[in-house]
C-alpha cells in the first residue's frame, strides 16, 4: 500500500490527502436479508422464547466447531458461569485466569464464590503466560481460565499439560475466537468447556448471546438444566404436544436460556462465518502491509501453530518514538474521523481488585505495559479496502507528524 505522505519543509510538516467526509465507526453488523426474514418467520410462528430455532443453532454450531455438544445461552459472561457452575468451582476454590481481558471473565469466578488469581500476560500475543500460571496454582486451585486475545489462541499445550500435571479444569474464554484454531483443532474443543460470545461486535452475532461447548457428557447435562431454572435437560418443551405440565428442580438454576429470536439471527451468521472470516483476514493483511513501515507502532503477532480469528486488529505504540500519548493518538485519529477502541484495563488495574485483593499496578507488568499503549482499529466485514486504506493513511499521518526525532527535539 503506498505512502501518500511526503515531508515539504525542514519542520516535518506533513501533507495528506483529504481526510474522510465520513467517519468510519469501529465496528458495524453485518446483517442482511437472510436474518432478517429468518426474524420474521420466528415472530409469525408464535414462538419467541428458547424453542426449535435456538435447538438448529446448537446443532449447526457444534458441527461447525467440532464439539460433542453446544448449549446456546443469553450471553458469554452467563456462559463461563455455567461452564464454572458445572465443574463445582464454589467457595474457597481459586481460578487462574488472565488480567488483560474484559471484567466479565473474572466476575463469574466471584460470582461462584472463587476466588480470581490474576496473572500477566506474553509480551508477543497478549494472551495468559503458562509459566505464571504454573506458578500461580496452589491446593485451593479449581481451574484455568484462559482468554483467547484478539482472536489469537493460547498456548494451550502448555496449558492443558499443566492442567494436567495438577488434575484442573481448563475453561475456554472464546469470547473473541470463532472460528480460530490451534494446530489444526478449532477453539472451543481444546478444554473442557469453552464459552463464545455473539454480542453485536463479535466475529457472528445473534444480537447479546453466547453458546457453552464441551465434549463430557455430564457438564452438557448440568449446563442443559442448569441454564433454566434446574428444571430438566428439556424444559421448555412442556409447552409443546411432546411435554407435560409437571416438572421438577434438580438444582436452583438460572435464567441463562436462548430465545429463537436470537437464534434466528444466529442461524444465517454461522452461514456466513467462513465468508466473514476471510474478510477479516483480508482486512489484517492489508493493515500489516501497510502499517509494517511504521517502526513507532508495534503490529499484532500470528503465532505459526495457529489460525488468528482476527476479531480484533490491536496496534501498540512505541511511545519512545512518539510525542504523544495513546489518548491523544486516540483524539487525532477521531479528528480523522477514524473510529477506535481500547482492549482491555487490565483487572488488577480496577479499584475493585486492587482494594478486596491487594493487587497492585506493578504485579502485572506486561500487562500495564500493553494497556497504556495499545489501540484497537476498525476490523469487521463491512469495512471496504478503501476504508482500511484510510485508517493507514491517518496512522501514518499522526505518526509522521508526532516522531520524536532530531527535527522535532
Amino acid at each position: 500500500m503506498a505512502n501518500q505522505y511526503e515531508i515539504v519543509s525542514d519542520d516535518s510538516t506533513v501533507c495528506a490527502s483529504p481526510r474522510r467526509s465520513s467517519f468510519l465507526p469501529f465496528h458495524r453488523p453485518s446483517i442482511d436479508d437472510g436474518e432478517i426474514e429468518e426474524m420474521i418467520d420466528t415472530l409469525r410462528s408464535g414462538w419467541l422464547t428458547m424453542g426449535p430455532k435456538t435447538l438448529r443453532f446448537e446443532e449447526q454450531f457444534a458441527r461447525y466447531i467440532g464439539a460433542k455438544y453446544a448449549l446456546a445461552v443469553n450471553s458469554c459472561t452467563a456462559g463461563l458461569h455455567l461452564a464454572l457452575n458445572a465443574i463445582g468451582v464454589g467457595p474457597g476454590d481459586e481460578v487462574i485466569t488472565c488480567t488483560f481481558t474484559f471484567a466479565a471473565t473474572a466476575a463469574v469466578i466471584l460470582h461462584c464464590g472463587a476466588r480470581p488469581v490474576l496473572v500477566d500476560c506474553l509480551p508477543d500475543t497478549l494472551t495468559i503466560d503458562p509459566a505464571q500460571v504454573e506458578a500461580a496454582i496452589t491446593p485451593r486451585t479449581k481451574a484455568i481460565l484462559p482468554v483467547h486475545f484478539a482472536g489469537h489462541p493460547c498456548e494451550m499445550a502448555e496449558i492443558l499439560a499443566i492442567a494436567s500435571r495438577h488434575n484442573i479444569s481448563v475453561i475456554e474464554d472464546a469470547a473473541h475466537a470463532l472460528p480460530a484454531a490451534y494446530h489444526g483443532q478449532r477453539v472451543g474443543t481444546l478444554g473442557d468447556l469453552a464459552a463464545f460470545s455473539f454480542y453485536a461486535g463479535k466475529n457472528i452475532t445473534t444480537g447479546e448471546g453466547g453458546m457453552v461447548t464441551t465434549n463430557n457428557d455430564e457438564y452438557a447435562d448440568r449446563i442443559a438444566q442448569r441454564r433454566l431454572h434446574g428444571i430438566s435437560r428439556d424444559a421448555w418443551k412442556r409447552y409443546t404436544d411432546q411435554g407435560s405440565w409437571y416438572y421438577e428442580i434438580t438444582y436452583p438454576g438460572f435464567k441463562y436460556n436462548m430465545t429463537d429470536l436470537n437464534a434466528s439471527l444466529g442461524i444465517h451468521q454461522l452461514r456466513k462465518c467462513d465468508r466473514f472470516h476471510a474478510k477479516r483476514q483480508r482486512c489484517a493483511a492489508l493493515y500489516l502491509e501497510g502499517l509494517s513501515p511504521l517502526d513507532e507502532i508495534t503490529l499484532p503477532t500470528v503465532q505459526p501453530e495457529v489460525e488468528h480469528a482476527w476479531h480484533l486488529f490491536p496496534i501498540r505504540l512505541n511511545l519512545e518514538s512518539l510525542t504523544v500519548g495513546r489518548d491523544s493518538f486516540i483524539e487525532l485519529l477521531r479528528q480523522e474521523k477514524i473510529g477506535t477502541s481500547v482492549h482491555f484495563i487490565p483487572l488488577h488495574m480496577h479499584p475493585y481488585y486492587r482494594q478486596v485483593f491487594g493487587y497492585r499496578l506493578q504485579d502485572c507488568p506486561r500487562a500495564l505495559s500493553a494497556f497504556e499503549r495499545i489501540i484497537s482499529l476498525p476490523l469487521y466485514p463491512e469495512m471496504t479496502e478503501e476504508d482500511v486504506g484510510d485508517v493507514v493513511r491517518a496512522v501514518t499521518k499522526i505518526v509522521a507528524a508526532h516522531q520524536r526525532s532530531a527535527i522535532h527535539g
